[in-house]
């Protein structure tokens, strides 16, 4: 059986880094219907500053949608929590950073481990139930289409401001495996009222796909006493591609060596 071709640059990618700051190890998460070439500038350029560095290829992402629709959110959770195993055994302290679905899994999984991740950078989570209208209609929806183009589920294509930037994510959104995340997300809510971990939150106010109350509901629900926020104010959903990619690099790179010296 012919295994489905990856898509240009969705190829997962770690590398250990170099002298003391090896020690820390950074999960690097990319969204639903995308792959790793959203956030391998990002994990670059952390890895760039000595830290080991692990960005997985999420199951059913970097080939083609039918490979996704075989998958729900646990497949997802668990490639997570399989990169947190790999980064504890081999560093000292591990954090989460993830854009989109990839900070929605982060904060999942760093609420459940707090004794394995010393800090979060979620940028533009999901964390509320969407509402688009084809979202809420999903639930039943799921069960009649398999999949719909990315523009009707509410998660245009051209969410990047910067012309030419490409995610390379997917033209159509299976609707069974984006109801798994959407079931998900009342359980995470609740779970994310103790979560004590050190965050940073980043968010596009311009976000078409993930609106910005999203990432605002955030800071006001965690429990952390160290939270930082950083707004994008040019970019769109996918900022680590967009104008604001070298502040956010920035930003996440000092939230990294701050929690390293700690």
């Amino acid at each position: 059986m012919t295994e489905t071709a990856l898509i240009a640059g969705a190829e997962p990618w770690s590398s250990q880094g170099e002298g003391a700051r090896a020690g820390t190890g950074v999960a690097v998460l990319h969204g639903f219907t995308g792959n790793p070439r959203s956030v391998r500038p990002l994990a670059e350029r952390i890895h760039a500053a000595g830290f080991t560095v692990d960005m997985p290829l999420l199951p059913g992402h970097g080939t083609e949608w039918r490979d996704l629709a075989k998958t729900r959110y646990l497949d997802w959770r668990g490639a997570v929590e399989a990169v947190v195993d790999r980064l504890v055994e081999r560093c000292d302290r591990v954090i989460l950073v993830g854009l989109s679905l990839g900070g929605t899994l982060a904060l999942d999984v760093g609420s459940r481990r707090p004794e394995d991740v010393a800090g979060i950078a979620a940028i533009n989570p999901q964390i509320l139930d969407p509402e688009q209208p084809l979202a809420k209609l999903n639930p039943i929806l799921q069960y009649i289409i398999p999949a719909a183009p990315r523009d009707l589920a509410g998660m245009p294509s051209d969410d990047i401001a910067k012309p030419g930037a490409d995610e390379g994510a997917y033209k159509m959104v299976p609707a069974k495996a984006a109801q798994s995340l959407i079931s998900e997300l009342p359980r995470l809510r609740a779970q994310l009222t103790d979560l004590s971990t050190p965050l940073l939150v980043a968010y596009s106010p311009q976000d078409h796909t993930v609106p910005a109350k999203n990432s605002e509901a955030l800071v006001d629900l965690v429990a952390s006493d160290d939270v930082e926020t950083l707004v994008l104010e040019r970019s769109y959903h996918v900022a680590t591609l967009d104008w604001d990619q070298e502040q956010l690099e920035d930003a996440i790179v000092a939230f990294v060596e701050r929690l390293h010296g700690g």
